[in-house]
């Protein structure tokens, strides 16, 4: 009777530390970053490609322009997390955005405001996709180390 319980306690005590929480778990910013219960939370991964819009040079510098204020006004609103170019490949893919948006619809709208997308220059595929929550937390890292700014 005394080995059954203490096995029953051994039980419990194992049983209980399943749900426990990780040592320095911070709710506050797990809530303030919208994590989930595994400190994920979803985003939407877009791959923009090469469009079919083939503007003058000085049309494409000035699109160009704008897409890179663009990126900045939206990573200012903390609506984009990641963006940057992609090297030279074969599928056309030029560059990839993460953004702190639930939806694929939400993208797209986003994604309207980026004068070179509008005009067919780049074309964007969106995706939704599942990641760190604390994704964000390394832009303002980023700007301490950024020497020029584009």
């Amino acid at each position: 009777m005394k080995a059954l319980l203490i096995f029953l306690s051994c039980c419990c005590c194992t049983g209980l530390t399943a749900f426990a929480q990780p040592a320095g778990f911070d709710k506050k910013l797990a809530d303030s970053l919208g994590a989930d219960a595994y400190g994920m939370k979803s985003y939407v991964l877009v791959m923009l490609k090469s469009g079919t819009g083939n503007p003058a040079k000085e049309t494409v510098d000035s699109l160009f322009r704008g897409h890179m204020e663009n990126i900045g006004r939206l990573a200012k609103e903390g609506k984009l997390i990641v963006a940057g170019p992609l090297k030279k490949n074969d599928k056309n893919y030029r560059g990839i955005f993460i953004l702190n948006v639930k939806t694929v619809e939400e993208a797209t709208a986003l994604l309207q405001t980026d004068p070179a997308i509008k005009r067919g220059v780049l074309v964007a595929e969106s995706y939704g996709w599942y990641g760190s929550a604390a994704l964000p937390m390394y832009l303002p890292y980023h700007n301490a180390i950024e020497q020029q700014s584009h």
